[in-house]
């Protein structure tokens, strides 16, 4: 159960055509500002956001060891997060720091609320996987530290996998033959799940099969969502409509947990982050399940997705160097990532490090699983596996919500997947060209 949480987001259209045009600036090469490239002297306080658990504790550890670089810690608890961070930075009142996920972040840049640290970043790069990189650096310009990753894997229930016969999925096409085979002996169980109102699942699908819907090509970027590898993901997805392959139980329903942990879906694809979410909400199901790989579409070069969430530097931060400096610990070190991966610290982070092994164990629940699959081998080899050509472009938000509402039709047979992507494609080029970005279909 992948989940991609969309929030609303609001432009004026005049101020938003001039801002995204900041964006095609940054991707093709534009000057860093003296702030992003100077060196801070002296002792500082600098304002940092995040609603993370446990954050706040180790930004306390941070200032006793750096009386240098004090960090003013602010939780702006709540869904409106994002609309508080850019009415602050419109006010001039932004903090210097704020925690952000990867799409979020590459809209802000687009709409020149951001800061190009490209410079006093550079250092920390290799301290984070590649694909992570690629979250804070829309079109190739840098303006946050990565935070955390989610990289997907299987879950499935062992115990009804064995009594159908059938094992882990290697490839999505093994999948599609697994969930067939079930639904010859029981029609009421599905093989998967796929909400009506959360296209995630073609979202992982695309970027495990290679796709590229957003891309820089010099001055212009290239939408192309019907692309030979974009179109793979989408046939997996027909499939399973078609089939009647998958369940439909909403994400936004707490009731969800049930098609799972009573057996009516048998297998799932997940992440770290909710691993002690099954832990409390499947009581019936508690030891009968098992991690594997994520299918993959090539079994030679497998490939998964991910989320990020990075720590991006605002517009008007007069320190970023330092900014940079903090996050990198925060999000790096191991005196952080030992205290923020442990369960106690309730924060849910998975780091973005090249090096997860140290981590893995203690983030996986003993009791769910039946000990009979490597769990840590799998989450250490998702890690490593996340893809790193996807790019998140400066209209995903707004380009996920459309998606969101033609992704129910789909889920109806009212509409193809590929008919969708075709639609979702020219709609994006429209929509970034009429935003003054330049934007061609890549297909």
């Amino acid at each position: 159960m992948s989940k991609h949480r969309i929030r609303p987001r609001v432009l004026a259209p005049v101020a938003a055509a001039a801002s995204l045009s900041l964006l095609l600036g940054a991707c093709s090469g534009g000057a860093d500002s003296d702030e992003a490239s100077s060196t801070t002297k002296g002792d500082v306080t600098l304002e940092f956001w995040s609603w993370t658990d446990g954050i706040e504790a180790q930004t306390e550890v941070w200032n006793k060891a750096h009386p240098e670089t004090q960090i003013k810690f602010v939780n702006p608890a709540g869904e409106t997060a994002y609309q508080k961070l850019r009415a602050a930075v419109n006010a001039g009142t932004a903090p210097c720091l704020s925690k952000m996920d990867g799409m979020n972040l590459a809209n802000f840049a687009a709409d020149g609320l951001l800061t190009d640290i490209s410079k006093v970043a550079e250092p920390y790069r290799d301290k984070y996987t590649p694909a992570a990189w690629n979250a804070v650096s829309p079109g190739g310009t840098t303006f946050g530290i990565p935070m955390g990753s989610s990289p997907l894997f299987t879950a499935y229930r062992a115990d009804l996998f064995q009594k159908y016969g059938i094992k882990a999925p290697k490839t999505w096409d093994d999948l599609i033959a697994v969930g067939k085979k079930v639904q010859q002996k029981d029609k009421k169980v599905k093989i998967y799940n796929m909400a009506g109102e959360d296209p995630s699942t073609l979202v992982d699908l695309s970027w495990e099969a290679g796709a590229q819907w957003y891309k820089v090509d010099g001055d212009h970027w290239v939408i192309d969502f019907t692309s030979p590898e974009a179109l793979k993901a989408g046939d997996i997805v027909q499939q399973l409509v078609d089939n009647d392959l998958a369940s439909s139980a909403s994400y936004a329903d707490p009731g969800v947990f049930k098609t799972w942990d009573l057996g009516t879906t048998i297998a799932m694809t997940t992440s770290t982050w909710q691993l002690p979410i099954y832990d409390t909400n499947f009581p019936k199901s508690k030891g009968k399940w098992q991690l594997a790989d994520s299918p993959a579409f090539d079994t030679a070069k497998p490939r998964t997705s991910s989320n990020f969430d990075a720590l991006a530097v605002l517009k008007g931060c007069k320190h970023p160097d330092r900014a940079a400096e903090f996050a990198a610990w925060l999000s790096s070190s191991k005196e952080s990532l030992t205290t923020l991966t442990d369960p106690a610290s309730k924060s849910g982070l998975f780091p973005a490090v090249p090096d997860v092994s140290p981590y893995v164990d203690k983030i996986i629940p003993t009791e769910m699983f039946n000990g009979k699959s490597d769990s840590a081998k799998v989450i250490t080899d998702a890690a490593a596996r996340v893809g790193d050509q996807w790019q998140y472009g400066p209209n995903y938000a707004a380009m996920y919500s459309e998606m969101q509402k033609q992704w129910g039709k789909v889920m109806k047979k009212e509409l193809t997947v590929e008919e969708m992507l075709t639609s979702i494609e020219k709609w994006t080029v429209d929509d970034l060209n009429g935003k003054g970005i330049k934007a061609v279909s890549g297909s």
